[in-house]
């Protein structure tokens, strides 16, 4: 019995070379199925890709700003992280980070308040919202962390007051200062925003075309993000292995 087995696997293997049907070949009919399947099923979602994981059957489906899990058949979808228990690794956050890496240094960071650290030798930005309190935590953990340039994109989209105390920052003669005691020392920016603002409309046309769907979002030197209000100790040894 298990010689006629491995007979019929060889010949199976044979016939696919023969027919130029390699592994490959299959998975890629998979998961242009497994697409379409969605695609109909999930409405209005965009699907950027969809790959194997690790996980026999299970399939990794992108959805830019997502990352969801379903079987070869598209009948069932997992919403959640999937974590490699052995070295405690997230790996839905890894995959979502490196499938939405971006180019640095295109970054128009002349519509950005900069803040310099130390030396500010090591680059990060974030796009972040005057009146979210993650952004607020975020600020806190950056005061412990030196020699690093801080480029915020304000991106008011909590409410029309975001906009306003955006606006009044981005006005003010010193915009860092301004931006630093607003979100450390809870003083309001008292500028008119009266000038040129152009740079808030244009951070929000750029988030929105990156996928930048909740803030704080922060931006690595490598391209990488960091969602959310990333503690400190993380924030430090991430910025490192950037540089």
């Amino acid at each position: 019995m298990k010689t006629t087995f491995r007979l019929a696997l060889a010949a199976a293997a044979t016939l696919a070379a023969t027919l130029g049907l390699g592994c490959s070949a299959q998975a890629d009919q998979t998961t242009d199925k497994l697409k379409s399947t969605l695609e109909a099923r999930m409405g209005e979602a965009t699907i950027k890709s969809i790959d194997k994981t690790p996980i026999p059957g299970l399939y990794e489906v992108n959805l830019g700003t997502q990352i969801v899990y379903s079987d070869a058949t598209g009948n069932y979808v997992m919403v959640g992280d999937l974590v490699d228990t052995r070295s405690n690794k997230n790996l839905t956050e890894a995959r979502l980070a490196e499938t939405n890496k971006i180019d640095f240094a295109k970054l128009p960071f002349e519509n950005a308040v900069k803040v310099v650290k130390g030396n500010g030798s090591r680059k990060i930005a974030v796009f972040s919202d005057p009146n979210c309190p993650y952004c607020k935590q975020l600020e806190s953990s950056l005061k412990s962390i030196d020699n690093v340039t801080v480029y915020t994109f304000l991106y008011p989209v909590l409410s029309p007051d975001s906009t306003e105390k955006s606006k009044s920052i981005w006005c003010s003669k010193d915009r860092a200062m301004s931006w630093e005691s607003w979100m450390l020392d809870r003083k309001p920016p008292t500028t008119a925003g009266t000038c040129d603002t152009a740079a808030i409309d244009k951070n929000l046309k750029l988030g929105r075309s990156m996928n930048v769907s909740g803030t704080p979002t922060v931006f690595l030197a490598d391209g990488r993000r960091l969602p959310g209000a990333v503690p400190a100790d993380r924030l430090e040894k991430e910025i490192s292995a950037a540089h």
